[in-house]
């Protein structure tokens, strides 16, 4: 992983152990196979009391990551923004590269037969990379709302369930938000648009929930009082406000992981891994073959 120096720079010994800190960090989540947005950086450091919970501070943070990058100090890859990225076309160095390509993303739908229909929703962009390890794992359709979803996307989504439950499939949406005034009622908002639209669905909110918050600590922000919903939220909770970025991305994974094993038929979900192997296998053989016609040319 580059660590590569643009700019000579030199850092207060205050800011050096700052810099230091975040290696650390940042060394432990690769090892674990995540990388990590600024905003979670920023809540491992509050996290572990090295760093106040204010707006200055993550201003701060993120000043001093970006000249730890410049001066060679900080893994250029070890951070990441999920929210800008580049789109491009696929190239092949030749037929037999597209097939063997073809061959590892190969998939059958792994949910077919089950009695369950599951997706996982995310209020925040900023989390896609995380909950898509264990969607993806599992073959779950993943979604992030970026807040309230949209009056289009909500329809499509509720045409999608309705669809499955017409094959006869229960439908289940895994959700998980901020716990905060707008953060909580995301979760019912799904719920009501999607009963409006037709569909029998069970929205089961799996995070950020009181009890976690009471487990894990996450550092509280300030309940927005200008929130039209804060006020029922204050009457619930109080004045204090947490974010789902302030939980391990380990801990997010496993949350997801756990759920939506809980409406799995692991009998009939490995049968259908079984046959989508073979059919792996298949186009590894016509990867093969294709290569040796190539070569003959």
């Amino acid at each position: 992983m580059p660590k590569i120096a643009y700019q000579e720079k030199t850092f207060r010994d205050d800011i050096a152990a700052y810099i230091r800190k975040a290696n650390e960090i940042v060394a432990t989540y690769l090892a674990q196979g995540y990388r990590l947005t600024l905003r979670q950086l920023y809540y491992q450091f509050v996290a572990r009391d090295i760093l106040p919970n204010t707006e200055r501070s993550y201003k701060n943070l993120g000043n001093w990551v970006n000249e730890a990058r410049l001066a060679g100090l900080l893994d250029w890859n070890a951070i990441e923004d999920r929210t800008r990225n580049l789109k491009r076309n696929s190239h092949w160095d030749g037929p037999a590269d597209i097939v063997r390509s073809a061959a590892q993303s190969y998939g059958i739908d792994l949910w077919e037969g089950q009695e369950y229909r599951v997706e996982v929703w995310v209020e925040k962009e900023a989390l896609a990379g995380v909950i898509e390890r264990p969607s993806r794992s599992l073959d779950v359709p993943w979604f992030c709302c970026r807040g309230y979803v949209s009056q289009s996307e909500m329809w499509r989504a509720a045409m999608r369930l309705i669809d499955y439950e017409q094959d006869g499939a229960k439908t289940v949406i895994i959700h998980l938000g901020d716990h905060d005034p707008s953060g909580i009622d995301m979760t019912r908002d799904i719920q009501d648009r999607l009963a409006l639209f037709g569909a029998d669905t069970r929205v089961l909110r799996i995070a950020l929930n009181m009890d976690q918050v009471e487990h894990y600590g996450p550092p509280p922000n300030p309940a927005k009082l200008s929130d039209s919903r804060s006020n029922g939220y204050v009457e619930a909770f109080g004045f204090q406000s947490w974010e789902l970025d302030a939980l391990e991305p380990s801990v997010i994974d496993a949350l997801v992981s756990e759920t939506v094993e809980e409406y799995l038929d692991v009998a009939k979900y490995e049968d259908r891994k079984a046959v989508q192997e073979a059919g792996r296998e298949k186009l590894l053989a016509l990867a093969a073959q294709a290569e040796a016609e190539f070569e003959d040319e």
